[in-house]
């Protein structure tokens, strides 16, 4: 970032607000400062989605960056709601916003799922049914135009000794839904605890029962559904975090019909394909899935990003490959996301660590980007995205050295390339003073003319008139 009259202003400074950004134009913005380092060359015009959820100076939200590291978009949390999974899907034929947003609680989400246009506008509202509420783990559109999302339910009752809780204690089982999100209504629910599905017994997680836990106002969290994804036979893949299991369920009667990986693995698990507390489990046809390995255990000393092949007739799964931080030493306890990118490189959100990562098909590190510690993503992508705002550009307009400074943003607009600044003596009588190209979310351009009132145009690549800012008179 830079504070001349070229650029965006700096970053605020000091020991407590140095990873948070300002701007003049939008004062109310104020995201953490992310870094990214581009150590090779980065096929496509791709952008980056964060969800940075954190507490310190300035805001959490949604975040999108250029592949540069310049934000681009950003919706900020409110005090009640944080914003997760944040993504770009496809619905309806067209690429869409989604992400969760609620409040978190013991570890997982009480919310809603939202869709949002290219816009920036909300479209449809997806909510959880049979009283409960939806979790902020998954939010995964099918190619049907439904939703799959997570839940969590209570069940009381529950012998826990063997995980070393009560006999008479309270779990949160793992819920998974998928609804029309046209319509609302709920086609299909999967409860790993409910007796309707052959539950998933509670002796096979790997967590143990802290103290205190196992009661009604703190249950145990013996699943921890984190993914769903829909197979290619159209039955559904489920991974639960503490049981380190992913679980393929028939969407015909909910059903398990085989676990890959835990204490009832139905697979033989070839050398380095073990995974641990893993995460965002994805399929890709012909036998092949992406998994993020947290492998927060003493079994292994990084966290991975894995591409399997999974053989069904042989029951055998074999390590096709594995990405690492060649850097650092990254290990991190929860999150995290593996995207599988068309060039047959890995975009990489090491969740719980604050730091994302593209790898070349080659597994060489292309790109690597760099939080504030309390930033973490849940998860990260790099998507293709344009974007037009509902909402004019925004303008600030600051007496300067023989004339004025204008600052001119516009939030969440992919397709500006230059500024024109307009001025006049009255809101109604702006000509062109001046002009710059685009230079980071928020462009300082240095006019002589007095104003009082001033504005800025948007243009395009050729120069065309996007979208012009209300005036605003000089302070």
């Amino acid at each position: 970032m830079t504070d001349s009259l070229t650029g965006s202003p700096a970053v605020s400074r000091g020991s407590v607000r140095e990873a948070v950004q300002g701007f003049v134009s939008r004062p109310d913005l104020t995201p953490p400062l992310i870094t990214v380092h581009r150590r090779g060359n980065v096929p496509g015009a791709r952008y980056i989605f964060l969800d940075a959820p954190y507490s310190g100076p300035g805001h959490g939200g949604a975040v999108i960056l250029d592949s540069r590291g310049e934000l681009v978009w950003f919706g900020p949390n409110t005090a009640v709601h944080h914003k997760m999974d944040f993504n770009v899907q496809v619905f309806n034929g067209e690429p869409v916003l989604t992400w969760w947003q609620g409040e978190v609680i013991q570890g997982h989400g009480e919310g809603v799922a939202v869709i949002a246009d290219s816009s920036y506008r909300v479209r449809h509202v997806i909510r959880a049914h049979n009283g409960l509420m939806a979790d902020l783990h998954e939010f995964n559109i099918t190619p049907q135009g439904t939703a799959l999302i997570t839940a969590y339910r209570t069940h009381a009752n529950v012998d826990l000794r063997v995980r070393g809780g009560p006999a008479n204690g309270h779990v949160l089982s793992g819920v998974a839904q998928e609804i029309d999100i046209a319509t609302g209504e709920l086609l299909f629910e999967w409860d790993s605890y409910s007796p309707r599905h052959a539950p998933v017994p509670v002796w096979e997680t790997y967590e143990r029962v802290a103290s205190g836990w196992g009661t009604s106002a703190m249950p145990f969290n013996y699943f921890h559904i984190n993914s769903i994804a829909q197979d290619a036979d159209g039955d559904l893949l489920i991974s639960s975090r503490n049981t380190w299991s992913v679980y393929k369920v028939s969407r015909k009667n909910g059903a398990i019909v085989w676990r890959l990986g835990g204490k009832r693995s139905d697979f033989s698990m070839g050398p380095g394909s073990t995974f641990f507390w893993q995460h965002h489990v994805r399929p890709h046809g012909h036998g092949t899935f992406t998994v993020f390995d947290n492998g927060t255990t003493y079994r292994e000393t990084h966290s991975r990003a894995l591409v399997l092949h999974v053989d069904t007739a042989a029951m055998h799964v074999r390590l096709q490959k594995a990405y690492i931080h060649p850097g650092t030493v990254i290990l991190a306890a929860t999150m995290g996301s593996a995207q599988a990118l068309p060039d047959g490189g890995m975009f990489v959100g090491w969740g719980a660590a604050p730091r994302f990562s593209q790898f070349g098909a080659d597994g060489r590190l292309l790109l690597d980007g760099i939080m504030p510690a309390y930033a973490q993503s849940y998860r990260a992508f790099s998507r293709e995205w344009t974007g037009h705002p509902a909402e004019l550009p925004a303008v600030a307009a600051r007496r300067g050295s023989g004339g004025a400074v204008i600052y001119a943003s516009w939030n969440g607009a992919t397709d500006v390339t230059s500024w024109t600044v307009l001025a006049g003596r009255t809101a109604t009588s702006l000509s062109g003073v001046g002009s710059a190209r685009r230079a980071g979310f928020e462009t300082a351009i240095a006019v002589r003319g007095a104003g009082p009132y001033f504005a800025v145009r948007a243009n395009d690549a050729c120069g065309r008139p996007l979208a012009t800012s209300s005036p605003v008179r000089i302070n």
